[in-house]
C-alpha cells in the first residue's frame, strides 16, 4: 500500500482565498486587517516561521508589525510587547511565537493578552470557548488539521482518533476540537503521550493517528493499523532539515499521510490569518 498525500498547500490556498475576499470587503469599509508577532530570542526556526507569517500577510493585503525581544532582556520586556499590541488599534490580532527562552513566562504573557486579539486561539478565554463550543478563534494547527480532513473527504465522525501528545498548543486543543459536533470532527478521541507504556497498542487500534510530540520519526510502520490515516502535527529541526514526527516509511502502511514538507505547516499559517481577519470583522460590530 502506498498512501495518498494530505498536502496542506491546496487547503491553505482555499482558506487564504476566503481571507482575501474578506479583506476586500473590509477595505470597502476603510479597514485593513493587521497582524502582530512577538519573537523572544533568536531561534532560527522560530524566526523563519515568523518571516513566513509576514510574507503571507503581504500576499492577502494585511498590514503586519513585529516586536523582537532579546533573549537576555528582562522578563518585563515581553510584558511590554504584549501591552503595546493590546493598545495598538492597527493590530487586530497577534501571536507570541512559541516556545520562549527560559526566564520568560509564556503562560503569563498569554494571560496578559487581550483575548479579542488572540490570533493563535490559545488564551484561556478562547480555549474555554472551544470547550463550550462557542464562537471564537481556534488554535491554528488543530484548525488546520481539521481543515485537511474536510478538504480531502476523510471521514472523521464516529472514528477512533489517537492523538500522541498533550501539549497546550496542539495535542490538548486538537483533542477538544475533534470531539465537537462539527464537520471534520465528532470523533472518539484518545490522547496518549511518550510516557504511556505500550503506546503502540493504542495507536494500532486507531482509524486516524495524529502525532504531536516533536520527536523525529516517532511514529513507525509497526505502530499503525494498515489503511489508517496518519498526520504529523509535530515538527523539529536537524540542522537545516525539517523533520516530521512520522517516519516516511509509514506511507507504505497508511492510506493517507501528510508529507514531510507542506503538510500542516501551510494550513497553520492560513488559520492564523483567518483568525485575524475574523478579529478585524468583530471590531466593526
Amino acid at each position: 500500500m502506498t498512501a495518498q498525500l494530505l498536502a496542506g498547500g491546496p487547503v491553505a490556498e482555499a482558506v487564504l482565498d476566503d481571507v482575501r475576499s474578506r479583506v476586500e470587503a473590509l477595505a470597502a469599509r476603510g479597514v485593513t486587517p493587521g497582524l502582530g508577532t512577538i519573537l523572544v530570542g533568536d531561534d532560527g526556526a522560530s524566526a523563519g516561521y515568523v518571516r513566513k507569517k509576514h510574507e503571507t500577510c503581504e500576499s492577502v493585503g494585511f498590514t503586519s508589525q513585529h516586536i523582537s525581544v532579546p533573549a537576555d532582556a528582562p522578563p518585563a520586556a515581553l510584558d511590554e510587547a504584549v501591552a503595546t499590541f493590546n493598545e495598538d488599534p492597527a493590530v487586530d490580532g497577534y501571536i507570541i511565537q512559541h516556545p520562549v527562552p527560559s526566564g520568560f513566562d509564556f503562560n503569563a504573557a498569554l494571560f496578559a493578552m487581550d483575548p479579542g486579539k488572540d490570533a493563535d486561539g490559545l488564551h484561556p478565554t478562547n480555549l474555554g470557548k472551544l470547550v463550550l463550543q462557542e464562537e471564537g478563534p481556534v488554535p491554528c494547527t488543530p484548525a488546520g488539521i481539521q481543515a485537511i480532513f474536510v478538504h480531502y473527504g476523510i471521514e472523521v465522525s464516529g472514528k477512533h482518533i489517537v492523538v500522541i501528545g498533550r501539549g497546550p498548543t496542539l495535542g490538548r486543543p486538537l483533542a477538544l476540537l475533534l470531539t465537537t459536533k462539527a464537520p471534520g470532527a465528532n470523533a472518539a478521541v484518545t490522547v496518549v503521550h511518550s510516557a504511556v507504556p505500550d503506546l503502540a497498542d493504542h495507536t494500532r487500534e486507531a482509524d486516524i493517528v495524529v502525532a504531536a510530540v516533536g520527536i523525529p520519526g516517532f511514529v513507525t510502520p509497526d505502530m499503525v493499523k494498515p489503511g489508517a490515516v496518519v498526520v504529523s502535527g509535530g515538527l523539529s529541526w536537524e540542522g537545516k532539515k525539517l523533520l516530521a514526527d512520522v517516519d516516511e516509511s509509514v506511507g507504505e502502511v497508511a492510506s493517507w499521510i501528510t508529507p514531510r514538507l507542506g503538510g500542516v505547516g501551510p494550513t497553520t499559517v492560513a488559520m492564523l490569518l483567518r483568525n485575524t481577519v475574523e478579529a478585524a470583522e468583530r471590531s466593526l460590530i
